[in-house]
Parts: C-alpha cells; sequence; structure tokens
C-alpha cells in the first residue's frame, strides 16, 4: 500500500473521526451511533494509514511530490 493522501487531508480525516467517534459514543443511540461509528473508525484508519481504497480505486491521489 502506497501512500495517496496528503497531509491537510489526513488530519481532515484524523479530526472528524474523532468527532464522528465522540458523536456516535457519547451523543448518539441505536443505528445512527453505529452508522457514525463506522464511518469514524474508516476515516481514522484511513487518516493515520495514509492510503484510501477508493481514492486508489478512482485513480486519486492528494499526496504533494515533496511529502
Amino acid at each position: 500500500m502506497t501512500r495517496n493522501e496528503g497531509t491537510a487531508d489526513r488530519v481532515i480525516r484524523i479530526l472528524l473521526g474523532i468527532i464522528l467517534l465522540y458523536l456516535a459514543t457519547a451523543v448518539l443511540r441505536g443505528t445512527l451511533a453505529l452508522i457514525f461509528g463506522i464511518i469514524a473508525v474508516i476515516l481514522l484508519i484511513t487518516g493515520i494509514t495514509g492510503f484510501c481504497l477508493l481514492y486508489k480505486l478512482l485513480g486519486m491521489n492528494t499526496l504533494k511530490k515533496t511529502e
């Protein structure tokens, strides 16, 4: 797996993941909490690893050559 996410993309994903995870565990209940939790985990994993499978499938890359 080669990285295909730039620094800004990764930071945004991690921050959104943290916010959604908080909402899923402390604020919401039921199906919506589960959905938010799943999305949060995906955002956190892709933000930490710097690799997004969807970007790969679509041929996208937000990684600058200098990163």
